[in-house]
């Protein structure tokens, strides 16, 4: 166990007041004077605790010293200096409390005792430690009870919270010698439980002779449990395990196991119902209900449902919490459909869901997408008369958002207005994340005027950025910077994550002037700029193409002392490879890795993308292969690169192959996969191979982008296969996309420079049904070419061949 310096030591003002002079006493080792007792019994369990005390008083300090007056019980004392008026009030109503606590301990009335002095404590406030230990001292050490008053004294102290004040208490105790009981180091052991100081007292406790209760143990794990210090925990009661001081109780291996389960480690947390077992202590239904939400975090429901099913059997019936958890755990696996099953269950049991029940089914629909069905839950539990909290309001809000539904959205807020349901800080957020994202930065700044005007919540610095965020990705960079200057003179922001997204707004757009000066203004107000900062400024460098400049920043990065990430390297090598300079490039990818700065899937990507530029296949196949061998997962982009540069350089095999690769690896291709394939077998002429993949893309339900439609299409009519392309046309529209005139006008243009005026006519009808009428260059190109293969049409009877379609098309659109 690592050294840890005395309690005592850690309060000056104790250390002074035990090198204070002091008659000679003989030596008294102190015991506790109570049995066993928690921080948080009950009152009757208290004073059955306090009656079992040692009859024997301490032994008084001080009292043979010369001159000095005899001091009983009456509270009369002499040489005590003059306070003013207020204060003397204040010590006279203190010393009367605490003489009524001595009669009321004398007529062994411990209860009231106790109460009075928590009153007195509550009275007095913090830091009255010193005043109550004086009063005590000077005019009540006579007694025979004085000793159960200070200890009584140090407890109140220690249940109002009052840390200081019982440790001021607890070490003039011991300085006098005085019993402390194991109840009242429980109770500050409590009050400690979240600090590093608890551990320490529990050295203290044991060092002083005094026992520690079946409660201490409980007490101290319960407090590094919360503090997330879980191997703490296990250790300190594998050591009172050895040293035989270990007290089982339930509640302690209920702790443990809860705080093993919430990181995760449930098969540990089932070893300690093994060791309860052996203690022959009786698992109750939390011991139960802690496992089953462990499996369930995990994911290992079926176990969990065992373990349910087990004990209903046995005749235990668990709480909603239980079931709950149940609930939680399939929304979890995604596996929302299970959901009714175990709802269908509880009412069995006679447990009817509540709110918390109902929230995880509307997260569970939510999360998979289907919010309208989160929506119709939200609706019958309405009809049940139920009202749903802020919490769930949030769910359905969020992925509403999600989703764009702007109409169920303001539905949703009028609800929540009518019902006169507050706010709280998250609802706000996803309000305001929610806005800004969509591009309503309108609403978004409606929302945070709301926030404010609320007087409970304020917004917080992911709402301002929110903001901000927003604001730069619609290019509105004189809004967010004034945003950002009422942001700075109203919060006085000591983070410079609020510059840092406006100067990279301006980066992004090429305003490199604007984030030098704001950059500057970071600098002036005494803020230090970060890699972020600079990452920002080195893209805008490299965004208006002075790579020279950009170099020379990125060598001042380096001497600054600030550490260069791998988004500093990327951005300057991505610069130089579109400059053509890739040796440049390699040499500072060489660098990076010679640094042991860890390259990530968009570096790689890069230097593929430079490689491929210059036709250097083969070494752009290496970086894939090298990514592999660090590690790096490729991720679709990079693929994506590399099967571009071989369509670039029309090598359709080496494309394919690629493409064949990420599947093997179990990729996803995403369209721009198959664009790339499409527009390479079309480039090549083999039309034919790109509709056989583009129709098997359709039957395996392959989403496909408009230019992988159109590119075909294309193709068809410049290979003169205009049948083909109607048909195409009429998947393209099926499949949900929406033709332009410009669309139509490529596919026409193609088919009558090859003759096919005829078909090219065919798609006049399919622009109308769409709603799409042909314009002049249309009709223009359609009369030269039916006049060039029918020389007897006329110009006039081609017009009236199309404008009696477009008629009556628009007299009945229907």
């Amino acid at each position: 166990m690592p050294f840890r310096p005395r309690l005592l030591l850690l309060l000056p003002h104790l250390r002074r007041h035990r090198s204070s002079p002091c008659p000679p006493v003989r030596a008294w080792r102190p015991r506790s004077y109570y049995p066993s007792a928690a921080a948080e019994v009950t009152e009757s369990e208290e004073d059955a605790a306090v009656f079992c005390r040692d009859t024997r008083a301490p032994p008084s300090i001080g009292r043979i010293a010369a001159g000095e007056p005899r001091v009983g019980c009456n509270g009369r004392g002499a040489g005590e200096e003059d306070d003013d008026e207020e204060e003397v009030e204040r010590k006279v109503r203190a010393v009367a409390r605490i003489e009524h606590c001595h009669e009321l301990l004398r007529e062994r009335r411990w209860r009231e005792m106790r109460a009075a002095l928590a009153q007195l404590v509550t009275e007095q406030g913090s830091g009255s430690a010193a005043t109550l230990c004086d009063i005590l001292w000077n005019r009540f050490r006579e007694c025979d009870s004085n000793s159960c008053v200070w200890d009584a004294l140090a407890n109140s102290y220690a249940r109002s919270q009052m840390v200081h004040d019982a440790l001021y208490v607890l070490s003039k105790m011991s300085s006098l010698n005085m019993q402390i009981s194991v109840f009242t180091y429980d109770s500050l052991l409590h009050g400690l439980r979240m600090t590093g100081m608890a551990l320490e007292l529990f050295e203290e406790m044991e060092s002083c002779g005094v026992s520690p209760s079946e409660y201490s143990h409980s007490i101290l794990i319960n407090g590094l449990c919360k503090q997330d210090k879980v191997g703490e925990a296990l250790s300190f009661l594998q050591d009172a395990r050895k040293e035989g001081k270990f007290k089982p109780l339930g509640m302690t291996f209920n702790i443990l196991m809860s705080a093993l389960c919430n990181w995760g480690f449930v098969q540990s947390a089932k070893s300690f119902l093994c060791l309860m077992l052996k203690y022959g202590l009786v698992p109750d239904r939390y011991t139960f209900s802690t496992l089953i939400h462990g499996l369930c975090k995990v994911g290992s429901m079926e176990e969990a449902l065992t373990l349910f099913e087990r004990v209903t059997k046995e005749g235990m019936e668990l709480e909603i919490v239980t079931y709950n958890s149940l609930i939680n755990g399939y929304r979890l696996l995604g596996l929302t459909r299970e959901i009714p099953k175990i709802i269908q269950m509880m009412r069995g049991q006679g447990v009817e869901p509540d709110l918390v029940t109902y929230t995880i089914l509307i997260a569970g629909h939510c999360e998979s997408g289907d919010v309208e069905e989160g929506m119709k839950v939200r609706k019958d539990v309405l009809d049940q008369g139920l009202q749903l909290n802020i919490v769930t309001y949030s769910v359905l809000l969020n992925a509403l958002f999600k989703k764009g539904m702007f109409y169920e959205i303001d539905n949703l807020l009028g609800e929540i207005y009518n019902i006169g349901l507050d706010m709280d800080v998250i609802a706000y957020s996803i309000l305001i994340h929610g806005y800004c994202k969509l591009g309503e930065i309108e609403k978004a700044l409606q929302v945070c005027n709301a926030m404010c005007s609320s007087q409970r919540v304020m917004p917080t610095s992911l709402n301002h950025l929110s903001i901000l965020l927003g604001l730069c990705k619609k290019g509105l960079l004189v809004e967010a910077r004034w945003y950002l200057e009422n942001v700075a003179r109203k919060y006085q922001p000591t983070d410079v994550g609020f510059y840092n997204v406006v100067i990279d707004g301006y980066a992004k757009i090429g305003d490199i002037v604007n984030a030098v000066r704001l950059y500057d203004q970071i600098t002036v107000a005494g803020m230090h700029p970060t890699i972020v900062t600079c990452n920002s400024l080195l893209y805008g460098y490299c965004k208006i193409g002075d790579l020279q400049l950009a170099e020379s920043y990125f060598k001042a990065i380096q001497l600054s002392g600030l550490l260069p990430t791998a988004v500093t390297y990327t951005t300057l090598m991505d610069a130089l490879s579109e400059a053509g300079e890739v040796n440049t490039m390699l040499s500072l990818f060489d660098e990076m890795v010679a640094k042991r700065i860890k390259a990530n899937a968009v570096t790689y990507s890069v230097v593929i993308k430079g490689l491929c530029k210059q036709l250097r296949f083969d070494e752009a196949i290496n970086v894939l292969k090298d990514m592999d061998r660090e590690g790096i997962n490729a991720d679709p982009i990079t693929y994506n690169t590399l099967i571009q540069g071989f369509c670039e350089s029309e090598n359709i095999q080496m494309a394919f192959h690629i493409h064949d690769i990420m599947l093997c690896r179990g990729l996803v291709p995403t369209p721009v996969t198959y664009n790339l394939l499409i527009n390479v077998l079309c480039l090549k002429g083999k039309v034919i191979q790109a509709e056989i993949l583009l129709e098997s893309l359709r039957e395996k339900g392959i989403k496909l982008r408009k230019f992988a439609y159109t590119t075909l299409i294309k193709a068809q009519c410049a290979k003169g296969m205009p049948i083909n392309a109607v048909l195409l046309v009429g998947k393209l529209l099926d499949a949900g996309f929406e033709a332009s005139i410009e669309d139509f006008s490529a596919a026409i243009n193609r088919l009558c420079k090859r003759q096919f005026a005829k078909e090219a006519f065919m798609f006049v009808p399919i622009m109308l049904s769409v709603g799409i009428y042909p314009d002049t260059q249309i009709y223009c190109v359609l009369g030269r070419a039916l006049q060039k293969n029918l020389p007897g049409l006329s110009t006039c009877h081609l017009v009236m061949e199309c404008e009696i379609p477009m008629y009556q098309q628009r007299c009945h659109p229907d």
